[in-house]
């Protein structure tokens, strides 16, 4: 479908420029070992002031105390925004009781559609603590993506209301303390994902 083209070289050189972090990181003794890609100290992605699907307005502080795992999608997608979503529910469960550590963040690129009803709703149809955020324009949208490395672009459709949205297909995950510290990839197994979160939920 569309939205697995991704625009892979974008995704790819990302993937290369988180990787090469990792590498760096995996050489330091005393590291933990995610299975994530480590991206601790980072100088991007550090913060976001955006709308939840309530009409309350947030940023990063307010969830410190947990992990964050925040993620650009969609709610029409097909399938990689319904399959990360899946996956953060399959998370939350095996972190068992530190499940409510856990926040997970569902930012839209695609304003024209995902209304804060709507956004509610397809989060709901996850995880009841699930939040979906906007960023209230087209502008603002745009300059967030930049700020944290994101890649987004319409696809027409064969109508104006059929169009698609190809999108960068990863997630950033925070710390309690709310520092940016690991790039989870597409795909990744949610096993791994909330073991990594272990870690950090235990000051790792």
């Amino acid at each position: 479908m569309i939205s697995r083209r991704f625009t892979i070289q974008r995704i790819v050189g990302g993937a290369l420029l988180a990787g090469a972090v990792a590498v760096l990181s995996a050489c330091q003794p005393g590291k933990p070992q995610f299975r994530s890609i480590d991206i601790t100290g980072a100088d991007y992605a550090k913060g976001f002031q955006l709308t939840d699907f309530n009409g309350q307005p947030r940023t990063l502080g307010d969830f410190k105390g947990k992990a964050v795992v925040m993620f650009f999608g969609f709610t029409q997608c097909p399938d990689v925004c319904p399959t990360t979503m899946t996956e953060m529910a399959q998370v939350k469960q095996l972190l068992g009781p530190d499940g409510d550590k856990l926040q997970v963040l569902f930012v839209s690129i695609d304003p024209e559609r995902d209304t804060p009803e709507i956004l509610k709703a397809y989060m709901g149809s996850f995880d009841a603590g699930f939040l979906g955020l906007y960023a209230g324009s087209p502008e603002r949208l745009a300059q967030l993506a930049k700020d944290y490395k994101v890649y987004y672009k319409r696809v027409e459709g064969a109508t104006p209301s059929s169009y698609t949205m190809d999108h960068t297909a990863a997630s950033y995950i925070y710390d309690p303390q709310g520092r940016l510290r690991l790039y989870s990839r597409y795909g990744s197994d949610p096993k791994a994902v909330a073991e990594d979160i272990k870690l950090l939920l235990g000051g790792a």
